[in-house]
């Protein structure tokens, strides 16, 4: 899903690949941590059952997905509820250039109330927490940072509760670096803001990422001080895999670079990214 703004290379953050033999149930490991998918198309009603032998929660889009013309997500919250699935809820958001020249508060605005709006049409709870996607990673640009918070507000003053799923990657800025994440977290309007504003966090880089395996790893790899009281989600896998980033990772995808859920045939269905939380529900649960 992801892409670095200005000088940074357009990166899509979709996934990488499970080893052929790992194993179908995830391990219930020390750290209490869930392992979740998320792909921007739907994967069918019939592949439901296999997915959920492996996953514990997936993401769920409000509206189009990056690049979709069309969102087979919706509608199918009732089908992955009885499946046994808890949620994370999306919602794309504006490329910079689509805020440039505009007014981004107001867009952000008519964007977050539309966003509240399509997850009570689908039976969320009125206290979901709905992610923001943030494709474009690095620092916030003015009329970003305009949109975000905007956003931000408009899903809180509809009862519901906000998050963003942004890059946690380091890239160059300035005599330093930073990170969407941290740069969040940093501002004041996020940290002064009444409730938690919780992000999930993208970063495939190995490491801390383990590469593409059902072991998911603990959230506290990525929490840095910054982002102690933000982090709620990691995605740690992304199809297909980003070789500047995942270079060091374990080869533990598949030929083609992409991540899949295993007990399933490979097909564009079964290509996942893959998330790990300390909740199996991230947007209905605390």
């Amino acid at each position: 899903m992801l892409k670095l703004t200005r000088a940074f290379a357009a990166l899509l953050v979709i996934c990488v690949a499970l080893p052929c033999g790992a194993q179908s149930e995830p391990p219930v490991s020390a750290h209490h941590s869930y392992l979740g998918f998320d792909k921007n198309e739907y994967p069918g009603d019939a592949a439901l059952p296999a997915l959920r032998r492996s996953f514990r929660f997936a993401g769920f889009w409000l509206n189009n997905p990056p690049g979709a013309l069309q969102n087979g997500w919706t509608g199918k919250r009732a089908l992955l509820k009885k499946h046994g699935f808890g949620f994370l809820v999306l919602f794309n958001g504006r490329l910079d250039a689509e805020l440039k020249g505009k007014d981004a508060a107001a867009l952000g605005t008519a964007d977050g109330k539309a966003a509240a709006a399509a997850a009570a049409r689908e039976g969320f709870a009125g206290n979901v927490r709905i992610f923001l996607d943030q494709e474009e990673g690095g620092r916030l640009l003015p009329e970003q940072a305009a949109y975000l918070f905007a956003w931000v507000d408009a899903v809180r003053a509809a009862g519901a509760r906000a998050g963003v799923y942004c890059s946690g990657i380091d890239v160059p800025d300035g005599n330093g670096t930073i990170s969407t994440a941290r740069d969040i977290a940093g501002r004041e309007e996020a940290a002064a803001k009444q409730g938690r504003l919780a992000l999930w966090v993208a970063n495939d880089a190995c490491p801390p990422a383990p590469g593409c395996t059902l072991k998911n790893p603990p959230l506290r790899l990525v929490v840095t001080p910054e982002l102690r009281d933000f982090v709620a989600v990691w995605q740690y896998a992304v199809s297909p895999r980003r070789a500047q980033f995942s270079a060091a990772c374990p080869k533990n995808d598949a030929a083609d670079q992409n991540c899949y859920a295993p007990g399933m045939a490979r097909t564009a269905d079964s290509v996942v990214d893959l998330n790990t939380a300390d909740s199996t529900d991230p947007s209905e649960g605390p």
